[in-house]
């Protein structure tokens, strides 16, 4: 009786398996996987785990786990949702069913998420409104907002941020004391010092046309400079497109609240 029961069990959790179609778990895999996992799930960077050759049911387990919001990822989280049942089964089976990843091996990223249009213009210090800055004692770090004019307009007037919005962020590490701890200043702020990076989201005409719109933020792109004004290699903008598609009521943007109120002042 026991085994009878034992291989009932058995039968019950491959049947997502047994009634998987691979070839469409292929194709959602190239087109919204692929810009994390890889095609065939060997993922884009050794931040990102591997998905080849791992058992269906633990996939299956996991990717619901994700869209029920059991287990916690900020891009999981808002990527599994939107698969179905049968979505999450195939893909299972299609990463199931590949040759476990190389050690040390990574996929490329895919050409229409990585493509960054964003630009960093060399006046946005003076073309653009300076308008929030945020402290992070914790990381040491100030960062200063920037939006340009068409951002600016539209967060005033309380509508959505249009085509050819632009908001850059400049990083700076915090002065730091003799005991290294962030210095304030006599405002009781926290003393930017040395530049470390911008980063930056801006949306044009057609930006978002080639994104899956698993991922597609509108025609918002993203992209991350070094100090010295050139794009930051390895950044994927799929993790950036991600976080920020749950803010769709707010133009993508976290602090769109902070951008309206200080275009009204």
């Amino acid at each position: 009786m026991r085994s009878r029961w034992i291989a009932a069990a058995l039968a019950l959790i491959a049947l997502p398996a047994l009634a998987a179609d691979i070839a469409a778990g292929r194709l959602k895999a190239a087109t919204v996987c692929a810009a994390c996992h890889g095609a065939d799930g060997v993922s884009v960077s050794d931040r990102i785990p591997h998905l080849a050759g791992q058992r269906a049911g633990y996939l299956i387990g996991e990717l619901q786990a994700f869209k029920e919001g059991s287990r916690k990822s900020d891009i999981m989280n808002v990527i599994a949702p939107q698969l179905s049942s049968d979505d999450i089964a195939n893909v299972a089976a299609h990463f199931a069913a590949q040759q476990g990843a190389a050690a040390g091996a990574t996929s490329a990223q895919l050409p229409n998420v990585a493509k960054m249009r964003v630009t960093l213009p060399a006046d946005f210090r003076t073309g653009y409104t300076r308008y929030l800055t945020k402290e992070s004692a914790e990381a040491g770090q100030v960062s200063i907002y920037y939006a340009n004019d068409p951002a600016l307009a539209a967060a005033a007037a309380g509508k959505p941020l249009p085509d050819g919005s632009a908001i850059f962020i400049a990083v700076y590490s915090a002065q730091l004391g003799p005991d290294g701890q962030p210095v304030a200043g006599s405002d009781g702020k926290l003393v930017p010092e040395r530049l470390r990076s911008y980063t930056a989201m801006a949306s044009g005409a057609g930006w978002g046309d080639d994104i899956p719109e698993m991922l597609r933020n509108e025609n918002w792109n993203y992209a991350v400079f070094a100090a010295d004004g050139t794009t930051r290699a390895g950044v994927n903008q799929a993790e950036c497109l991600a976080c920020h598609k749950p803010k769709a009521a707010s133009s993508f943007l976290f602090l769109q609240r902070e951008l309206a109120a200080a275009a009204r002042r």
